[in-house]
């Protein structure tokens, strides 16, 4: 049978990745990219030279139906993200259902390794034998209710945010769970990679304008 490997790469440091994704990134047909670019820096490091081809949020229709013959046409493939674990708020989980509800001849495999909300998880000393994952904030239609909602949550929870509105996002977190506890990671295993503990107020202090730089997880007691 045909195999689609769901391979999770390094989210920062090119280090992390196991030797299973190593291997299969080498023996696959070809690996399916978020980012063409991104991923060969990767693929450079490890001296593999496995063609690879482009699938993101933007591919259109034709774009899934080519994946799809390749597959029926018996070549294994390897989905990869720019970062962490493909189908955790990324568009893979759209070609993997779109495979399912084909029912193409294909076996699905996780390749599993590094995920940011994870990592974030792993360190916060919060509960987490149960939590929230909430993907990204919404930039404006429904972030009110995102926010209400968080403030009702008993569970942890996490979400993302970008450089771009963390500022904006710790204001709401100070208007509607000021004494929450918080932990928010920027660049996590990247050079600048930096955890920022506290309730929102706190955390917004610390965070200055210049350092408003990379992908954050943000944490909620």
């Amino acid at each position: 049978m045909t195999n689609l490997y769901i391979i999770a790469t390094p989210i920062g440091n090119l280090e992390d990745i196991t030797l299973r994704a190593l291997r299969v990134l080498k023996e696959v047909n070809l690996i399916l990219c978020e980012d063409t670019r991104q991923t060969k820096k990767l693929l450079s490091k490890y001296e593999i030279n496995t063609p690879t081809m482009s699938y993101h949020q933007h591919s259109k229709l034709n774009k899934i139906n080519k994946i799809a013959d390749l597959l029926e046409c018996g070549k294994n493939l390897a989905l990869v993200s720019d970062a962490g674990t493909p189908g955790i708020s990324d568009p893979g989980n759209k070609l993997i259902e779109y495979l399912i509800d084909s029912k193409i001849n294909v076996e699905i495999m996780p390749i599993p390794g590094p995920s940011a909300v994870i990592s974030a998880l792993s360190i916060s000393g919060f509960p987490t034998d149960n939590f929230v994952f909430l993907g990204f904030v919404p930039h404006k239609k429904g972030r009110q209710t995102f926010f209400e909602n968080l403030s009702k949550e008993k569970r942890t929870t996490a979400f993302y945010e970008s450089p771009h509105r963390i500022i904006k996002t710790l204001e709401s977190l100070k208007k509607y769970v000021p004494e929450k506890e918080m932990v928010v990671c920027r660049e996590l295993t990247k050079i600048y990679e930096t955890i920022y503990r506290g309730k929102p107020d706190e955390v917004a202090k610390k965070i200055a304008p210049e350092q408003v730089k990379g992908e954050f997880v943000v944490l909620v007691h």
